[in-house]
């Protein structure tokens, strides 16, 4: 016969209820019997429903079946929880005291109860215990539970306080539909199993038979079976506190007859529920057979966790070098390791940490390396560096003699100052040294002037432009190291111009000069007063001697300069020149058709790049133009659009207009 869940429950429940009942008054039959108190739950949870029938209704069922089949005689109480107020941990009533004939003010009880609120079962056991006098004489608990404790005591040490206490106080437990519920089994089981009492569970009639059947068999308690304990197995790099490793490792977890290859994030987050006893774990790298191992006991309804320490892991690395280099020299370095993209080869002291270095070079630029020396001879290292996420980490070194170098230099004693001198070196001549003029006192990286050492032996360099006393040095390139020096004197430059006194703007006139005739060195135009930097026209004076300035398009009074462009620009000679402007007379005619060639007469200078152009009356520019190249008359095509014109005479230079007469194109 098929039969309703609902019906299939009440049986179980009541007949777990009856087992510890009977357990409950067993004693009796042996000439003392313990007052009992049966505590209630009545939760929200209790509304919860089993195959459409409320879990308090069935409760009130069983409970109503039960007490027909108790003796008159038992002493038995009622206490409930959570039947009054929603929400409040102190909602615990014991309804009905303990004492004889109790029966049917228990029923009425019971039968009256609405589940409103919290589940505070713990403090409901301890209240229960309290009203029994448990620390005084024999007292029984009978708990029914639908769930987890939702309040603050700890179930299991609550349980263990009232065992030392009590004279002889058991708590046995019933729980209500928990079976999908491994913490609610575990805080109820811890209940019963702490007093010495019995769990059993309510959930079918299989179990409910198989259950009453070995409760009646004996009348004992049942020794409450052993609670699960768990088991956390954590990875970590370096120490206890290091980073959790979860990639590319197996995790092993061994029984005394089995071992398990365990998933390490699963054992790591959550756990692994096992039986109590003694276990060992250990853990395997994969990508260098790294182990770590751990013994571990567990003990009856307890947490472990054990954590697992693998040393941070190192790929091989291998380096080939010479045993000794010159100082600031390159030399080839031979590597077998990781070659990430950020790796790389360093020379550092030994003493320096491993992000430090004097000179490093990326291991992606090729095998072998080129690796720079430092500059100062001593004993380094040479070391392959592994960038693993935001650490520098040697792989591999080995040790290497930087030894000195032997070089000077050969210089005159003397020059005239922004001249070009040549320095004869015997150095490394490494790519970024260099020659060049300081200051005596001046650091290695301050300078004058300075050339680079593979531009030549002897290296041409050119000198201040101030005279005075200066150092010839040889400069390693990589740190400023002043590898050689030699004291020089810098001759005042002995220099003029000469040009006309006066001349026309625009016009190109002859300037004599003397002077140190460097490359950048040049002849100016500028205005009285200004930076020596500044001009209106200029032409280097290597050009030649004389040499040919154009003068500037507006008249008044210049300078014509010789400037020094070395480390500086400075006036080494100067003389004044004043300009004045052009009378230019223009003839034309004074209309003409459209399309055609006129005949423009004038009196202009005549210089390459001056013109005479069609312009609109009163706009400036042109229309169409005709260059003059030194012709008294020249010939222009006007404009297709008949209107109002001018004939313009325009100075080369900056396209000054010097002259203009009026046009009308018919």
């Amino acid at each position: 016969m098929k039969r309703h869940r609902s019906f299939e429950m009440k049986q179980t429940l009541a007949a777990a209820i009856f087992t510890v009942a009977t357990v409950a008054t067993a004693s009796a039959q042996t000439g003392e019997a313990p007052n009992t108190i049966l505590v209630l739950d009545a939760s929200g949870s209790m509304w919860g429903q089993i195959d459409g029938t409320a879990k308090i209704q069935i409760a009130q069922d069983v409970v109503g079946t039960l007490l027909d089949t108790l003796p008159d005689g038992q002493n038995l109480g009622l206490t409930v929880y959570g039947h009054r107020t929603r929400g409040d941990c102190t909602d615990i009533e014991t309804v009905v005291p303990p004492g004889p004939g109790t029966r049917e003010a228990i029923r009425a009880a019971v039968m009256a109860i609405k589940p409103r609120g919290k589940t505070p079962m713990t403090d409901a056991v301890v209240a229960a215990a309290e009203a029994l006098k448990y620390t005084e004489e024999a007292a029984t608990v009978i708990l029914v539970s639908d769930g987890i404790e939702t309040c603050n005591p700890d179930p299991c040490a609550a349980a263990a306080a009232l065992e030392e206490a009590g004279v002889n106080f058991t708590a046995h437990v019933v729980g209500f539909d928990v079976a999908g519920d491994p913490q609610a089994q575990a805080q109820l089981q811890c209940l019963a199993g702490n007093t010495g009492g019995q769990y059993r569970g309510a959930s079918n009639a299989a179990e409910l038979a198989e259950a009453l059947t070995q409760v009646v068999a004996a009348e004992p308690a049942e020794p409450v079976a052993p609670l699960p304990a768990r088991l956390r197995v954590t990875v970590r790099e370096g120490s206890k506190t290091g980073p959790q490793i979860l990639d590319g490792i197996k995790v092993f977890l061994t029984a005394p007859e089995s071992e398990t290859d365990e998933d390490p994030a699963a054992i790591a987050e959550a756990g692994k529920e096992l039986s109590p006893g003694q276990y060992a774990v250990s853990v395997l790298r994969i990508i260098d057979e790294a182990t770590a191992e751990a013994a571990v006991e567990l003990t009856d309804g307890e947490s472990e966790e054990v954590i697992l320490v693998l040393q941070p892991y190192r790929p091989g690395a291998t380096l080939a070098a010479p045993d000794q280099a010159d100082a600031g020299a390159t030399i080839k370095v031979d590597w077998k390791g990781p070659g990430g993209d950020r790796d790389y080869l360093s020379v550092a002291t030994s003493d320096q940490k491993d992000d430090k270095y004097i000179n490093y070079v990326y291991t992606n630029r090729g095998n072998p390396g080129e690796l720079v020396m430092p500059t100062q001879p001593g004993s380094y290292e040479i070391r392959y560096i592994w960038q693993s996420g935001n650490e520098d980490v040697v792989l591999a070194t080995r040790p290497i003699t930087v030894v000195a170098v032997a070089g000077g230099l050969s210089a005159p004693d003397e020059a005239v100052a922004g001249t070009t001198i040549k320095v004869d070196w015997t150095a490394g001549g490494y790519d970024r040294d260099y020659i060049a003029i300081a200051k005596p006192g001046a650091k290695g990286g301050e300078y004058v002037t300075y050339v680079y050492a593979n531009r030549g032996n002897p290296a041409e360099l050119k000198l201040p432009v101030d005279p005075g006393d200066y150092e010839v040095r040889y400069i390693l390139g990589q740190d400023d190291t002043i590898f050689a020096s030699r004291p020089i004197r810098v001759l005042e430059a002995k220099s003029l111009v000469s040009g006309p006194a006066e001349a026309k703007i625009g016009q190109v006139v002859e300037v004599a000069w003397e002077g140190p005739g460097a490359d950048r060195d040049y002849i100016s135009l500028a205005i009285p007063g200004s930076e020596p930097g500044d001009y209106v026209s200029y032409t280097y004076a290597n050009r030649g001697n004389p040499l040919e300035l154009e003068l500037h398009s507006e008249p008044g009074t210049y300078e014509i300069r010789y400037i020094a462009a070395g480390d500086k620009e400075k006036i080494l000679a100067s003389q004044p020149v004043t300009l004045s402007g052009h009378v230019v007379a223009l003839t034309a005619p004074a209309s003409a058709p459209k399309a055609t060639e006129i005949t423009v007469a004038h009196t202009g200078p005549g210089y390459d790049r001056d013109y005479i152009a069609i312009a609109k009356a009163g706009e400036g520019g042109y229309v169409t133009y005709q260059y003059v190249r030194g012709e008294p008359q020249v010939k222009v095509r006007l404009p297709e659009e008949p209107g109002a014109y001018e004939v313009v005479y325009y100075l080369g230079r900056d396209e000054v207009p010097l002259a203009t007469v009026p046009l009308t194109v018919e």
